[in-house]
């Protein structure tokens, strides 16, 4: 048996593909690989529940979606074509900025997003984002996924892949995860002991203002122990005037031989605060979002809100937008029958103004250029055609 399996894994492929996912589908044996997380708790605990995640999401998902595109083929720009007006109305439902206000909110907080394209004759009419938890990644013989199974409470819809269609019922977008074949790693994922701290430590600040009149320590009798009727009395009078944040820091007055001996630490002593704001800022990290931008506790001035806002674009939303819409390209594009290719506008970013300002002034000083290669050096291109703003490429590089 295992000379067998030996001479099997070093036999020469008879096309050209993986051998390495040879492996892996002997590995997965064609069923169906259900993904290690639990997206309803990440999504619960994280964007549901937690300021920071909700408003990072929501930070890098408005902010990717709300990003212009320029379409080209080749390198001439395209204004009008049906591949726009299906992103700027991916459905009868959504408009474009919603529809990918979900993708991208999926793959922050799933690591995964999925988006079903819905044509006549091949060519894409509609597209529609999918929940992540409800889709199944089905294996087929060569280690590539060969269907998605959709999961709806008992209901169940397969969508078959590679079965000569010019433009595949699924797309699945991920991101890098160094240890799953087929499904991508959330930043919540990353950041779960941050969240989880974050999250405690808001549930015992919420504690300690419930019971803020309840002193963390204990009534400590001398000498003889109470009756049944002086506990009920004493619990009565603690609970009453005691207890509750209308009565936090009331002083407790004690009689009859009562002391009082604590027992909890103080939130000073438990350095609640910082310990608060160092899980947000390693939340923020995960998330590719500057904590200044969240208002997390730093330099809050002008001059650094405008680098941090210039950061956030340059290091998360650019990366993830250009990744996205090439994928989205690849996808769509062969049922259009051309060689498409989607890119951001990278020129209509209020927040790398000043880098293109910078750049035409030092190509402006630059006397050893002509017009014409200044006009080539910004992205303007040569020639009339780009006076009518069709060389446009790369003028923020």
């Amino acid at each position: 048996m295992l000379t067998t399996l030996t001479r099997w894994f070093r036999a020469a492929p008879e096309a050209k593909a993986s051998r390495a996912h040879a492996a892996l589908a002997f590995y997965v044996g064609g069923r169906a690989v259900w993904t290690p997380r639990d997206y309803a708790a990440l999504a619960r605990e994280g964007f549901q529940k937690n300021a920071i995640v909700h408003r990072a999401v929501r930070l890098v998902a408005e902010a990717a979606a709300s990003m212009p595109l320029v379409l080209k083929q080749d390198t001439r720009e395209i204004t009008a074509h049906p591949l726009l007006t299906l992103l700027a109305r991916p459905n009868p439902r959504e408009g474009g900025q919603r529809f990918l206000e979900s993708v991208y909110g999926h793959l922050m907080v799933s690591g995964n997003a999925y988006v079903e394209a819905v044509g006549v004759d091949g060519a894409p009419s509609e597209l529609y984002a999918l929940r992540p938890d409800r889709m199944r990644v089905v294996p087929g013989a060569d280690g590539w996924p060969s269907a998605y199974e959709y999961h709806v409470g008992s209901e169940t819809v397969r969508f078959a892949m590679g079965q000569g269609e010019a433009v595949a019922p699924i797309l699945h977008l991920t991101l890098f995860h160094p240890a799953d074949d087929h499904y991508g790693l959330s930043p919540m994922e990353a950041a779960a002991t941050a969240l989880d701290i974050h999250n405690a430590a808001g549930a015992w600040n919420k504690a300690l203002l419930d019971n803020a009149a309840r002193p963390s320590g204990a009534l400590v009798v001398a000498g003889n122990a109470l009756t049944d009727a002086q506990f009920e009395r004493l619990k009565s009078e603690l609970e009453a005037n005691y207890q509750g944040a209308s009565n936090a820091g009331r002083p407790l007055l004690l009689e009859g031989g009562l002391d009082w001996k604590p027992l909890a630490l103080s939130p000073k002593d438990m350095d609640f605060v910082e310990a608060k704001a160092a899980a947000a800022r390693e939340i923020a990290l995960a998330f590719g979002v500057p904590p200044l931008l969240l208002g997390l506790p730093g330099d809050n001035t002008h001059a650094n809100y405008a680098e941090a806002n210039r950061a956030f674009y340059r290091q998360t939303v650019i990366p993830l937008v250009k990744r996205t819409m090439e994928a989205f390209a690849q996808w769509l594009a062969p049922g259009f029958g051309e060689a498409l290719r989607l890119e951001p506008d990278l020129d209509s970013i209020e927040a790398l103004a000043g880098e293109r300002e910078s750049l035409w002034r030092r190509v402006s000083a630059a006397s050893f250029l002509t017009e014409e290669e200044k006009r080539e050096a910004v992205g303007y291109g040569r020639g009339s055609a780009s006076r009518a703003g069709k060389g446009r490429q790369g003028r923020s590089a």
